[in-house]
């Protein structure tokens, strides 16, 4: 008799849509800009993957302001792929789950769906294995450099965030990003200027422009706020711009990040190639999950690049304690009404989990607010 190498099958699957209200109305650039709406939820797409021997997995992807309903539609389309397969074998499923939905591309949202599968396989295949994620991808570190977004938004007065920054640093954050990207530069230089001198020189300080300057602002800008000492300037340009992100990195000493709204490891590629980053942004519900996350830090070691994910702490705590050289990672406390546990953070950092997997379950509040739920079964 021929002995298999499959040990288990995947025989349900459920897939949910579930609206997390945000407590305030968000705005950044893109607001003041009149290009978007103040943000006021964040649809969080769910994928929870169970098999024959019993265990499960726990995955997510997300998206703010719209998308949220494409994703699910999406996810619940090509969710028949993952029945009978070995859970093991991620990245035969992820081009299973691709080809699924070849006709709508290899980015964006349709990868996006995808994303919350995969990242449900590789936290099923780091518990199956009893160690935590970052374990099984091997770690560099059992904790990474943490900075906090949340408090340093456009819509909230400079008196609000000068305070709030305090405050994260006083409770254990390493770092603050405050938004820019005002019709005003002085403004945008004088929020810094308060952030830089309330938290003193010894604070990582980041700024993000959310896109939103053309390539002559994004040049002054630069040079403006050279000598606040920032750790990085974010999205001075459009996203697709790496050329133009490729200028300013060679021509000033603050570093710029960006990477954090490409949908695809091919899209990073092209911005690592085009020099565009020092610090390279990946999102791992962006880009189709863990699977893709790797490929892209593959590319960033290579050249020798900082990594800084975005948002979605839960996942990117794992994939950045994995990472050859000290990440950053992006605390947001928006997320953590969805998960019964929270991360650790203490002295500027944030700690692994020792649980198996992700370490997160999905809490009763999230489950309260479903929207859309879908179930496939052998």
């Amino acid at each position: 008799m021929t002995e298999s190498a499959t040990l288990d099958r995947i025989t349900r699957v459920e897939i949910s849509s579930v609206t997390l209200p945000l407590p305030t109305a968000i705005s950044d650039a893109k607001v003041l800009t009149g290009r978007q709406k103040p943000m006021t939820e964040v649809a969080v797409l769910f994928a929870e993957i169970t098999t024959a021997g019993g265990l499960e997995g726990i995955g997510f992807s997300y998206s703010k302001r719209a998308g949220g309903p494409g994703q699910y539609a999406h996810a619940r389309e090509i969710a028949p792929v993952l029945i009978g397969e070995d859970p093991s074998d991620i990245a035969k499923i992820w081009d299973k789950l691709v080809w699924a939905g070849a006709s709508v591309g290899r980015s964006g949202l349709a990868v996006q769906a995808i994303a919350a599968f995969d990242v449900a396989l590789w936290d099923l295949k780091a518990k199956r294995a009893g160690l935590p994620l970052a374990k099984l991808l091997g770690a560099h570190r059992d904790s990474v450099r943490c900075y906090n977004t949340s408090g340093g938004f456009l819509h909230a007065p400079i008196e609000e965030v000068v305070e709030r920054a305090a405050e994260s640093v006083a409770g254990g954050i390493g770092g603050i990003k405050i938004k820019v990207g005002h019709p005003d530069n002085a403004v945008d230089l004088a929020r810094v200027t308060a952030v830089r001198e309330e938290i003193g020189d010894g604070v990582a300080l980041m700024v993000d422009a959310n896109q939103q300057w053309d390539r002559p602002t994004a040049r002054r800008m630069c040079r403006a706020l050279e000598p606040l000492n920032l750790v990085w300037i974010e999205e001075p340009l459009d996203a697709y711009d790496f050329e133009g992100h490729a200028v300013l990195a060679s021509n000033f000493d603050t570093p710029i990040a960006t990477g954090e709204m490409l949908t695809s490891a091919a899209e990073h590629r092209e911005l690592i190639r085009a020099g565009g980053a020092d610090v390279v942004q990946p999102d791992a519900p962006r880009v189709g999950g863990i699977t893709q996350f790797l490929k892209v830090m593959s590319l960033a070691d290579d050249r020798n690049l900082q990594l800084a994910p975005h948002f979605a702490m839960e996942i990117h705590i794992h994939l950045a304690a994995a990472y050859a050289r000290e990440p950053w990672v992006e605390h947001f406390e928006w997320l953590d009404p969805l998960f019964d546990e929270h991360l650790r953070i203490e002295s500027g950092r944030m700690h692994v989990s020792p649980r198996p997997g992700l370490g997160v379950t999905i809490s009763d509040q999230a489950r309260s607010w479903t929207v859309a739920r879908h179930e496939v079964r052998a």
